[in-house]
């Protein structure tokens, strides 16, 4: 087993001692219930043809079908997906919404390859995962290089394969595919929900409170410009390519104007289309990570904060965007020093539950307004982050460890109502 997939199992291994969930329960957890694995054969534009590899692993389906999202990436592997699928079966019970974990992805750099090859690759992974995949049984999403646009290649092709409309089988569509309102900032609004809730426990006054967003994608992007709005620094941001830094803060619409329209980070204002520069240090994203500030957001790729520079990390707090971007190495560590980590599996989670809120609309064929979506996502996220904030306090843990618990709690009752050793053990035959 790889180290990514050790490392999920190892944080299970230490949220079971303050979870109350029979032994059995866990063991189940540590084994996926399903893998496949494909190849995608693919014609180029040039004539030639490529495969590529393809994964989907269904973690645990006790609470309701799989869920998780499809990568697009060089380093995909089998063992990163399932580590990915238990983070999807936890973060689904942490939010209590009633999927079970899954992941995919797909090994290959998405920049290589043009729009056409693009989508012939979507649809060939849908066309080998058709029976593997479907609205009651396992319920893809977007994830790391991969958007609504390929969501909707893939549902359309699920749906002919099928020979029916199947919206419900995909989630993170477009809005006129069928895609929920919402959607595109769930990630990074379930993250500053979060933030919020902090800042409500600890007295913050937002002008006061620096930030810095590792990774300026959609997760990234979307933290970083309501934490903006609502007065926090923003100091520092950076993409693959490095970051920049600015003391007195930038403007981060500007920053996302410039950035979705070139492709390019850069210290600019913008008025209307048009940008101008603005001076800004250039800094590495090593560098980056190391800043002296209140708030560290990694929205990037996981594995980023590891034994060998944890103790470099100075951020008061953490708020992981990200899937695993600190290691359970790392956390011994930043915990030592008192860092407060929020996790993954809850300061991510509101890409998920507006994921769930898309599927129970396609199911319905009846579509909510905005406000609504905000609403529900701003009540489920402040009342999970309160469980977990109270079960670390009682439990004199930190933040992951109860949100583990927490979850593991959920999973292992589910789990407890079809029997355990502990029912039939004792059964007396009457």
């Amino acid at each position: 087993m790889s180290s990514v997939f050790v490392d999920a199992l190892n944080r299970l291994d230490a949220a079971f001692e303050h979870a109350q969930i029979e032994a059995e329960s866990l063991e189940r957890l540590k084994h996926p219930m399903a893998m496949m694995q494909v190849s995608i054969p693919v014609r180029r534009d040039d004539g030639s043809l490529s495969i590529f590899q393809g994964y989907r692993v269904h973690h645990d389906d006790t609470r309701g079908p799989t869920k998780g999202g499809i990568r697009f990436h060089p380093e995909v592997d089998m063992e990163e997906v399932k580590a990915l699928a238990l983070w999807m079966t936890l973060k689904c019970a942490v939010m209590n919404i009633p999927y079970g974990g899954a992941k995919g992805g797909v090994t290959v750099n998405p920049k290589e390859l043009s729009r056409l090859e693009l989508e012939r690759l979507s649809r060939g992974f849908v066309e080998q995962m058709a029976d593997f995949i479907g609205p009651d049984t396992d319920i893809p999403a977007p994830d790391v290089y991969t958007n609504a646009m390929i969501m909707g290649w893939m549902m359309d092709e699920y749906s002919k394969i099928k020979r029916k409309h199947s919206p419900d089988v995909i989630t993170g569509k477009p809005i006129e595919l069928g895609g929920s309102l919402g959607r595109g900032d769930a990630t990074g609004r379930g993250a500053y929900y979060c933030i919020k809730q902090l800042e409500q426990k600890r007295g913050w006054d937002p002008k006061d409170i620096t930030v810095v967003v590792q990774g300026f994608g959609n997760g990234g992007q979307a933290a970083a410009r309501l934490l903006h709005a609502d007065g926090y620094r923003v100091v520092a941001v950076s993409d693959s390519q490095g970051g920049i830094y600015k003391d007195s803060g930038f403007d981060v619409p500007s920053l996302i104007q410039h950035k979705n329209d070139t492709r390019r980070l850069a210290a600019v204002y913008c008025e209307g289309s048009v940008c101008e520069m603005i001076e800004a240090e250039t800094i590495t994203n090593e560098q980056l990570l190391a800043l002296d500030v209140d708030i560290l957001v990694p929205s990037a790729l996981g594995g980023v904060i590891t034994a060998e520079n944890a103790d470099k990390i100075k951020a008061d707090v953490i708020v992981e965007v990200a899937n695993g971007p600190v290691t359970s190495d790392a956390d011994a560590t930043l915990n030592e020093r008192g860092a407060f980590i929020v996790p993954d599996i809850l300061a991510n989670a509101g890409g998920v539950t507006v994921s769930y809120f898309e599927w129970v609309q396609n199911r319905q064929g009846f579509y909510w307004e905005l406000e609504e979506i905000h609403r529900r996502l701003e009540r489920i996220m402040a009342t999970e982050f309160g469980h977990i904030y109270d079960l670390a306090q009682v439990c004199e843990v930190d933040m992951r460890t109860a949100a583990y618990a927490h979850a593991l709690n959920r999973i292992g009752g589910a789990i407890q109502a079809q029997g355990t050793q502990r029912f039939f053990a004792n059964h007396t035959g009457e």
